[in-house]
């Protein structure tokens, strides 16, 4: 439990302020929008374990203390701010007054651009999962019926063959939206992951990501998965503060959920564990396209992602245990 004391220390002091600022059923909404956010980002950490794991062992810890004000103040207030702001043509404190003293107004402003968002988001991670499908180097296979295939195999020895499917999904949103707007957002998630992907391979060291890169890789995937968190718990409340306090719980338990996976070297006992985040990822990404031109309820996305998490994790230790009765038998 040592890994989630931050996580319970923070939650004590979130649902106090709660009940100051509102009252009963300000804790309680608090207490939803936690539970929504760590629902939604359940994979969030898986991925991020896996990155985590691949840094020097003070960027892990950094990754607490740098990435937790950044994860509740930039990524889920400062940037839809700053998302707004752009797409609104309104100046960013502007922008920030209306979030503070007009937030439904705000709510109306960022809904307004939620095709941007979603666009931006959903290619970022639609990245995330095409770099995973197609490296060849896996050492393990879950759905070997997609992963082992030929399709898969050929596709992979294709030089920009991800940059090539993500584009092409991105002509097809382009010509359904007829939005320059979604044009720009959708390649700039692409470009970014290209960005980081880049510098990483500059910084990566014997297998090691140095500092900086890995928790710009790590904060950039943390705001992926939150942008759908931050829209929908205005279903929830209008009060930005309320909405803080609340994604701010959650993201403080991933990101302890995190650290454990980490410290207990989780993802090498549960092997499968990655392929089902990777796969829910996917399907964080699909939703997130299919946003743009219809409503998703936050509940299918969560039960998706935590469908995935469940089923890798079972098949896990089912190979576990067949790995120690062929031993057995030996």
């Amino acid at each position: 439990m040592k890994h989630f004391k931050g996580s319970f220390i923070v939650t004590a002091l979130g649902l106090t302020l709660a009940l100051i600022l509102g009252g009963f059923s300000a804790l309680y909404i608090v207490a939803l929008l936690a539970i929504l956010e760590i629902s939604l980002s359940f994979d969030n950490a898986v991925v991020n374990a896996k990155v985590l794991g691949d840094m020097e062992a003070k960027w892990q810890e950094r990754f607490i203390t740098w990435g937790m004000p950044i994860a509740v103040f930039g990524m889920r207030f400062l940037f839809p701010i700053l998302i707004v702001a752009i797409a609104s043509g309104t100046g960013v404190l502007d922008t920030f007054n209306m979030a503070i003293n007009n937030p439904h107004e705000y709510k109306e402003s960022l809904e307004s651009v939620e095709q941007l968002i979603y666009a931006f988001g959903g290619a970022f991670l639609l990245m995330v999962f095409l770099e995973f499908i197609f490296d060849l180097d896996k050492e393990e296979q879950w759905i070997k019926i997609i992963e082992n295939s030929k399709a898969v195999h050929l596709i992979g020895k294709i030089e920009m063959s991800k940059m090539i499917i993500a584009m092409g999904l991105g002509v097809s949103l382009i010509v359904m939206t007829s939005s320059v707007s979604v044009a720009l957002a959708y390649f700039s998630g692409i470009l970014l992951h290209a960005f980081i992907s880049s510098l990483d391979k500059v910084f990566n060291v014997n297998g090691i990501r140095q500092g900086i890169v890995g928790l710009l890789y790590l904060e950039v995937l943390d705001a992926s998965f939150s942008f759908d968190g931050v829209i929908g718990a205005f279903a929830l409340s209008s009060d930005l503060f309320i909405i803080m306090i609340g994604l701010g719980i959650g993201a403080m338990f991933v990101r302890s959920l995190t650290l454990y996976m980490v410290k207990e070297n989780t993802l090498a006992e549960y092997q499968y564990l990655e392929h089902g985040a990777n796969y829910a990822i996917l399907a964080l990404a699909l939703m997130m396209f299919v946003k743009m031109f219809m409503p998703v309820p936050e509940v299918l996305i969560g039960t998706i992602g935590v469908s995935f998490i469940a089923l890798s994790a079972y098949h896990s230790v089912q190979a576990n245990k067949k790995s120690v009765k062929v031993l057995a038998e030996k």
